[in-house]
């Protein structure tokens, strides 16, 4: 650790900050609202805190955490401290407030700035520390007192510690401005993403094209009856072959001349999902478990890789194994109705429950369904309207079927598949330049404060009072409040 500036000295959390102090509680009445603060209402890595609900004080006095104005709260608890869910109480109706158990309360004591204290608890430095000392079980795991407690603190003298905060805010102020447009950015290009896909899926991107082209030698309702041809002579499932579903075309646009509506069963070869009994196989072996991660909008992702080793011999390893070009499907959990295209040449890839596999009787029309189904005002519309199960949200095989697909000539939906790629790939180069924009700007951010509490970020001015002797105040104080604590306790 680099030595100390000039006036300044080391400290621990624990020793310039009381934990979970408690509030006086005998100054509220058992019907009187008082303000209530769940983890939600703490917003992540910005400091902005929602203080607005209110409940009676008989129903929060006991089973919550107590803090009051002025104190930091520090989301303990994984996911929500490794997010940044860390705020500076604002000033409350008598000072007082209540929220979920999953916050450490720090009350700075006297001389000790609380925005530096923030500013400290919510960089990324320390959350990635306390991290690795959190205890508890997975999903569940939350970071010690002792841990915060025990953290070293290096303590500016007090002209220096407002000197820093007024420098941090400036500077952060600066940033969120940039941020602000760059959000304002990303937010344009989502809506044309929207638009593209609804042109595309609609016919309305490739309308001159089909003016300039005139008929086809293989209209929608042509390519339907030979994939419907082509499904049946191919058939290798049990029982007699069973005719698919007819498209549900009731309130459905029409369809430009030359297109024909679908449905998904009518165009898909195999359905299914994941085996349940998997679990000895976890973890081990050169496969891969497709999860409800895994699958995100148009996009296969494989940040996030787990491990299986499923019995090669086994039905249902065949059953679940995905091949290029199937599309995948998220069936259970918040991610439901996403849609992404598998678009590896490899074998040993296996759905789990979560993810439904789709194989299209033709495979070249997986790309044009991928995009169908993605779109805002096309299939995505229609997918939402199926989910049900408002805790944990399903989709099932029969509402899959269901969905009507809108079928383009062959030859128009090359054209349009051309185009759409190529309007993709120009915004895609756009919000990666804003994705690197937000990265710097968290890093700049992370900079600042690391030169904040090395005494980079302002100039040490001699003529401050050193931290000693606040820190001696400090210990005076607090010494003073356990004698009086402990008179009252003998009286």
């Amino acid at each position: 650790m680099n030595e100390l500036p000039d006036g300044w000295c080391a400290v621990s959390l624990g020793e310039i900050a009381d934990f979970n102090p408690g509030i006086d509680k005998d100054a509220l009445s058992p019907d009187e609202l008082v303000p209530f603060v769940p983890m939600h209402a703490v917003e992540a890595k910005t400091g902005r805190i929602d203080t607005s609900e209110r409940r009676p004080f008989s129903k929060v006095k006991s089973g919550f955490t107590s803090f009051a104005t002025g104190d930091v709260l520090f989301a303990k608890i994984t996911p929500c401290m490794e997010n940044g869910k860390m705020a500076i109480v604002p000033p409350l109706p008598k000072s007082i407030g209540f929220g979920t158990t999953e916050f450490h309360v720090l009350r700075p004591r006297g001389g000790v700035d609380p925005r530096l204290l923030y500013y400290f608890v919510s960089s990324s430095a320390l959350r990635h520390e306390a991290q690795h000392h959190m205890t508890g079980a997975v999903g569940q795991k939350r970071v010690p007192r002792r841990f915060l407690e025990a953290k070293q603190f290096r303590l500016p003298p007090l002209a220096e510690q407002e000197r820093i905060v007024e420098k941090i805010e400036t500077l952060f102020s600066e940033l969120d401005k940039g941020e602000e447009t760059l959000r304002a950015v990303q937010e344009l290009l989502a809506r044309y993403r929207k638009s593209v896909l609804k042109a595309a899926v609609t016919g309305a991107l490739t309308a001159d094209w089909r003016a300039a082209n005139g008929t086809h030698a293989e209209t929608g309702n042509k390519l339907l009856n030979r994939i419907l041809k082509h499904r049946r002579e191919t058939w290798q499932g049990r029982g007699r072959y069973a005719d698919p579903v007819a498209p549900d075309i009731r309130g459905l646009p029409p369809l430009p001349d030359g297109w024909a509506w679908a449905s998904l069963d009518q165009l898909v070869s195999h359905l299914t999902s994941g085996s349940r009994d998997w679990k000895q196989y976890y973890g081990r072996g050169s496969g891969t478990f497709i999860m409800a991660q895994n699958v995100r909008p148009m996009h296969f992702d494989l940040s996030d890789r787990f491990r299986v080793d499923p019995p090669k011999d086994g039905p249902d390893a065949k059953r679940s194994e995905v091949r290029k070009n199937d599309l995948l499907i998220t069936i259970v959990g918040a991610n439901t109705g996403d849609v992404c295209l598998f678009p590896l040449d490899v074998g040993e890839h296996y759905v789990c429950q979560s993810v439904a596999l789709m194989r299209l009787a033709t495979p070249e029309l997986a790309s044009f369904v991928e995009l169908f189904l993605s779109g805002k005002g096309a299939g995505r519309d229609q997918l939402e309207k199926h989910i049900y199960g408002a805790g944990r949200p399903h989709l099932g095989f029969e509402q899959l079927r269901s969905v009507s697909i809108p079928l383009p000539p062959p030859s128009e939906t090359i054209e349009l598949m051309e185009r759409v790629v190529a309007l993709l790939s120009n915004l895609g180069r756009v919000e990666d330049a804003c994705r690197e924009g937000a990265m710097r700007s968290a890093a700049l951010r992370q900079s600042i404060l690391k030169d904040a509490f090395t005494g980079k970020l302002v100039p040490q001015d001699p003529a401050d009072e050193p931290a000693e002797a606040l820190l001696a105040r400090i210990v005076a104080s607090r010494d003073a409040v356990s004698r009086r604590a402990r008179k009252k306790a003998k009286a």
